[in-house]
């Protein structure tokens, strides 16, 4: 389903369902009340402002204000020189971009959905990622392309699938996947300043979330992932809109006596190894949530790596929990059915820190008491 016959059933703007405010920024953050929309709103307006070589482009960006409402009011701030509706041809829009990046320019390409990007998954490969190689690094390629990702929502198979692992899997990419409103508003501007290619997924589950964007927040550290909730028993990796329910299942945990340390993976390439292997050091558990499905997945390459370097820190296998092998349903039971749920995350976190009673994170134990525990 190319995007023409699509608009219809996506350019009504869908309301995505908020996701927890607890996930929406910085743990204890202080400081301005905002949305994860706002925030990238705010992130495209201060490039705008700060560089006239950056402009936006994309379907429905400029009068209708974006398919999920990001671009909204800066077609009449900025005019429609910077502001682009592009006819319905992915693969005409993303190479326009491409050609602009290589003239100097720095354009903000937005697709509407992930499926979409595959229309244009020859540009993206074969010249965005490629170019600079091929030239002998004559042909750095600073394009910025933003993309709607992932389900929960009901637009069925065409509209909700997560690809990040597709991209991921290709060099001279720089891959990103915003979480939390700070990265939703410190991300851009990084992204912007790399020469490479830049690819930013945001979660449609996350647009509506509210939380306080911290005053003193700067642009965010790409090569970094972050600990988003330190813990001693088990390391919980994700990405993305799978932090909310993994953050959930943390606290779920807590409260049978399990400590989950909670890592954000931020770029899904490159990967942040060092974080990786440091977290699992400490607790020597890993489960990966991961919103894509298993075979071939993201999930599946974070498992190969924690295996290869921290064989002998692990005390049980590495758990996944990912989406049903399946197109993603339509139907709202079945679609939440399809999905990681904070449910699937708390048991393999279980069978990765052993039977019940938890008292691996209940504070000192007897030495008796905490083999027994495991």
């Amino acid at each position: 389903m190319s995007s023409t016959s699509s608009t219809s059933s996506v350019s009504s703007r869908p309301s995505a369902r908020a996701a927890p405010a607890s996930a929406a920024g910085t743990a204890g953050a202080t400081g301005r009340k905002t949305t994860y929309r706002e925030a990238l709103r705010e992130a495209l307006r201060e490039a705008l402002r700060a560089d006239e070589r950056v402009f936006l482009m994309g379907e429905d960006v400029g009068r209708y204000g974006g398919c999920f409402g990001v671009s909204l009011g800066l077609l009449e701030e900025f005019g429609p020189e910077r502001i682009r509706d592009a006819p319905l041809s992915e693969s005409a829009f993303v190479g326009a971009g491409i050609g602009a990046a290589l003239a100097g320019m720095r354009p903000i390409v937005e697709i509407m959905t992930v499926n979409f990007s595959l229309l244009a998954l020859d540009q993206i490969l074969n010249n965005a990622a490629t170019l600079l190689h091929m030239s002998g690094g004559q042909l750095p390629v600073p394009v910025v392309i933003r993309m709607t990702t992932g389900a929960g929502r009901q637009l069925a198979a065409q509209h909700s699938h997560s690809l990040e692992g597709w991209y991921a899997h290709i060099p001279g990419l720089r891959v990103l996947a915003p979480a939390t409103i700070t990265d939703a508003r410190h991300m851009l501007a990084p992204a912007l300043a790399d020469p490479d290619p830049v690819l930013v997924f945001e979660h449609a589950g996350l647009y509506n979330a509210s939380g306080d964007l911290p005053d003193d927040a700067g642009p965010v550290d790409l090569d970094h992932a972050a600990v988003r909730r330190p813990g001693t028993d088990v390391t919980l990796i994700t990405y993305g809109g799978s932090l909310p329910k993994t953050l959930a299942a943390a606290d779920d945990l807590a409260a049978a006596g399990v400590s989950a340390e909670v890592v954000d993976l931020r770029t899904l390439r490159p990967l942040d190894d060092a974080t990786l292997t440091a977290s699992v050091g400490r607790t020597h558990r890993a489960v990966v949530v991961d919103e894509g499905w298993r075979s071939g997945s993201l999930s599946a390459e974070i498992s190969a790596r924690l295996t290869e370097r921290c064989f002998y820190d692990l005390d049980a296998p590495v758990e996944r929990v990912c989406s049903a092998e399946v197109p993603m349903p339509y139907a709202r039971r079945l679609e939440q059915a399809a999905l990681p749920q904070v449910g699937g995350i708390v048991a393999a976190a279980r069978r990765a820190v052993g039977p019940a009673p938890y008292t691996l994170g209940a504070g000192p134990v007897s030495e008796g008491e905490g083999k027994a525990a495991v």
